[in-house]
């Protein structure tokens, strides 16, 4: 692995931690927007729109943690190819930054992946090499960073440390930033997937560093590990199933996934988070993925609950990436039906609780 410790690599790498931090700048402070509950519920639910990100996800976050964990850590120099396994908007953001370096970016994706994932990595520079299937993106992309002297970049690993919890302007940091002058200023709950584990670890240990009340509820869609895993204390658990639910939900239980920082974890049913976006973008006009649905059963469920025990507060969840990359997925009637998906009772069991708070038992 290529080192960094001649004056001029230890000279490209300042200037390069500090290209990532002028990103981090511009970008990182993205908006909190309110969702529409009736104020007579004493229950505010926020969404962290992550779509505005430059690359249009929460992924922008990680991979700048994870180019900065590797310059700081001298495994990044300025001939560096960089390597990582995803097919999706890690993968997007990586080539970002990559390009912003002029560093070389490759991506092992199963050969199912979306043409249009495909085409936004490809756009901003990437190379994909394709497996036939997920598994297989493990082992390939540890083996092509030792055949060219790259690093591994390894997202299912590192998210958890390379994102400083402390602080740092972290997203954590951020929604409590934002949330001082509402009405309930510390959040109930807040409610994540898990896709690395990363976002779960962060908040869970900021809310604990930061001493506050807010619980953190981890959703988790069809076929993924994390739930069983958690639930069962299994860190070995697996599925060897891929999610539907693109950016969350892994067939095994990735490394940077920490179970003891969550309170609660949901099961989601797929077609649960296709209605919910449809609800979503219905009720708000904002268009979003199917992990932002898969938050917002979550987040629905939860404020059920506290209005049936008589609570008030507030509750945050995400909004991972937009919609205009799933308009040929969860967007489309053919697509949903040919994947088996019936949205109809879920979108009823949402429509009744915005208009009643109740959730079925």
């Amino acid at each position: 692995m290529p080192g960094t410790g001649t004056a001029s690599s230890r000279n490209w790498v300042t200037e390069a931690i500090r290209i990532i931090e002028a990103d981090g700048n511009r970008s990182a402070d993205t908006h909190l927007h309110v969702f529409p509950l009736p104020p007579e519920w004493g229950i505010d639910l926020y969404l962290k729109d992550e779509s505005v990100h430059p690359t249009g996800s929460l992924k922008h976050r990680l991979a700048r943690s994870l180019l900065l964990y590797g310059l700081v850590n001298g495994q990044i120099g300025p001939t560096t190819t960089l390597i990582e396994a995803s097919s999706g908007s890690t993968a997007v953001s990586e080539a970002y930054f990559a390009r912003m370096l002029g560093l070389r970016f490759v991506t092992v994706v199963p050969a199912a992946t979306s043409k249009e994932k495909i085409e936004l990595i490809e756009f901003y520079g990437g190379r994909c090499h394709y497996v036939e299937t997920a598994p297989e993106m493990y082992p390939e992309a540890e083996r092509l960073a030792a055949e060219c002297d790259g690093h591994f970049l390894d997202q299912f690993t590192y998210a958890e440390r390379a994102t400083d919890w402390r602080g740092n302007n972290n997203i954590a940091e951020s929604v409590f930033t934002q949330m001082r002058e509402e009405r309930h200023p510390v959040p109930a709950w807040i409610v994540v997937g898990a896709g690395t584990g990363g976002t779960s670890a962060t908040f869970g240990r900021y809310v604990r560093y930061r001493r506050h009340d807010t619980r953190v509820a981890v959703v988790d869609p069809e076929n993924s590990a994390f739930y069983d895993g958690w639930k069962n204390a299994d860190p070995a658990h697996t599925t060897g199933l891929a999610s539907r639910i693109e950016g969350i939900g892994r067939p095994r239980v990735e490394p940077s996934f920490v179970p003891s920082v969550i309170d609660e974890m949901f099961r989601v049913p797929d077609a649960a988070s296709v209605a919910a976006i449809r609800s979503l973008r219905e009720s708000t006009g904002y268009w979003a993925g199917g992990s932002t649905g898969t938050n917002l059963w979550g987040a629905f469920q939860l404020i059920a609950r506290m209005r049936a025990a008589g609570e008030q507060g507030s509750v945050v969840t995400l909004l991972c990436d937009g919609g205009e990359r799933y308009t040929n997925t969860y967007y489309d009637d053919a697509w949903v039906a040919e994947h088996g998906l019936d949205i109809a009772p879920y979108r009823g069991v949402i429509d009744d609780f915005l208009r009643t708070g109740h959730w079925p038992a």
